[in-house]
C-alpha cells in the first residue's frame, strides 16, 4: 500500500469550517461532504464557508448494527475463503480482503487522522479526501501459483470495493434485490435516492486506487432487506424477552465511474479560493439552492409563513448575536465585573 502524505508534513489538522489562513494545510473533506457539494453547493457553502452546521438527525442505530453484524460475518472468512453469500452470487473466486489497516479504513469519523486511514491527499486541490469503507474483496490466486505451496488461499488479484446497505421495503410489492434496484427512476418525479450510493462507490474506488491497489470498476453492494410480508410478528413466543427480524439478502454488482471525482475536488478548491467573494458579494451570497434541496424548501416556507422580523427564529438569532437575554433563555454569560456579555 502506498501513502501520498505523512504526519510529519502536516503541522495540524484543517477540518470543519474552511480557514483561508490555513490554506497551505490540506483541508479534510469526507465522502459525505463531497456528496453535499454534488447535491447543493449552497448547502456546502453554508457549512464549510459560513460555518453553519446542518440540522442534526438521529443516528440510524439499526442500520449501523446491521453493518456491524455483516462485518462480523465476513471477518470469519477474511483472508481464507469466500463467504457463502459470495459463493451463492457466483463470486467464489473472491475472498474478504485481509489487511492490517482494515479497521482503520472503516473509521469514518477519524478518516483524516493518519495516512493509514481511508484517505488520499489530492495535491492539486490540497484536499485530504476520505471516508469509512465497509469492506474490500480480492480475487483469489492459489499460493501454488504464487508461492509454490498450497496451504491456504492468497488474494493477489484485483480488489473490489464493497458497501453494506440495509433497507425495509414496506410496500405490498417490493422491488427485487438485483441490478434494477440501483438504477435511476425513469419517467417519474421520484427523487433518485440511490445516486448517492452510486457516487459513494465511485469515490471509494478512486481513493483505493490512489492508495496503490489494483481496483476493479465493478463494486458490490451487500443488501439486507427487512421483511414484513407473510410474517406475523417478531417476538419469540418461546422466549418473549427476545425478538427477531428476518432479512432477505443479495449481492448487487455496480460498475463504477470515478472520472468525475478529481474534477469535483478542483471545483471545490476553486470555490474555497473565493471565500471572501462568496461571503461578501451579494450575487454569490444569494445564489439559489438546488431545485430539490429540502433544506432550502424548509427555509423558504418557514420565512414565508412567518413575519421574520417578529418571529421567534429572529429573536433567537438576535440573542445569540447580541447577547440579549429574554425569559429563561440564556445563550451568553454575563461578566459581573464589566457587565458585558460574552
Amino acid at each position: 500500500m502506498s501513502t501520498d502524505w505523512s504526519l510529519e508534513g502536516r503541522p495540524k489538522r484543517h477540518r470543519g469550517t474552511y480557514k483561508p489562513e490555513f490554506a497551505h494545510i490540506p483541508f479534510e473533506l469526507s465522502r459525505s461532504k463531497i456528496e453535499t457539494y454534488k447535491k447543493c453547493k449552497q448547502c456546502f457553502y453554508l457549512e464549510k464557508i459560513w460555518g453553519v452546521k446542518p440540522p442534526a438527525i438521529p443516528g440510524f442505530n439499526l442500520n449501523s448494527n446491521t453493518d456491524t453484524l455483516l462485518k462480523r460475518d465476513f471477518n470469519q472468512y477474511r483472508g481464507k475463503e469466500a463467504h457463502p453469500i459470495m459463493v451463492s452470487a457466483g463470486l467464489e473466486h473472491l475472498i474478504p480482503f485481509e489487511h492490517e489497516d482494515i479497521e482503520k479504513w472503516a473509521n469514518a469519523l477519524q478518516f483524516g487522522a493518519t495516512p493509514n486511514h481511508f484517505n488520499t491527499l489530492h495535491k492539486e486541490s490540497n484536499i485530504l479526501f476520505g471516508g469509512g469503507l465497509d469492506d474490500v474483496w480480492v480475487e483469489l490466486v492459489r499460493p501454488m501459483e504464487v508461492l509454490g505451496h498450497d496451504d491456504a488461499p492468497q488474494g493477489t488479484g484485483k480488489h473490489y470495493i464493497v458497501d453494506y446497505k440495509s433497507t425495509a421495503q414496506l410496500s405490498a410489492n417490493p422491488k427485487p434485490l438485483d441490478g434494477s434496484f440501483l438504477v435511476p427512476p425513469v419517467g417519474t418525479n421520484t427523487p433518485d435516492y440511490k445516486a448517492s450510493y452510486r457516487r459513494q462507490m465511485d469515490m471509494y474506488q478512486w481513493i483505493m486506487r490512489r492508495k496503490g491497489f489494483e481496483v476493479s470498476d465493478t463494486g458490490y453492494f451487500v443488501y439486507v432487506d427487512w421483511q414484513h410480508i407473510g410474517i406475523d410478528g417478531m417476538i419469540d413466543k418461546d422466549d418473549p424477552a427476545t425478538a427477531w427480524m428476518k432479512f432477505n439478502t443479495a449481492v448487487i454488482p455496480y460498475k463504477g465511474d470515478d472520472s468525475w471525482v478529481a474534477d469535483t475536488l478542483m471545483e471545490i478548491r476553486n470555490d474555497l479560493d473565493r471565500v471572501e467573494d462568496i461571503k461578501h458579494n451579494p450575487d454569490e451570497r444569494n445564489k439559489p439552492h438546488a431545485g430539490d434541496c429540502e433544506l432550502a424548501r424548509f427555509l423558504y416556507e418557514a420565512i414565508k409563513a412567518t413575519d421574520w422580523e417578529q418571529s421567534g427564529s429572529k429573536k433567537y438569532w438576535d440573542m445569540r448575536r447580541y447577547g440579549k437575554i429574554t425569559g429563561e433563555i440564556r445563550l451568553k454569560k454575563l461578566d459581573t465585573k464589566t457587565l458585558q456579555y460574552y
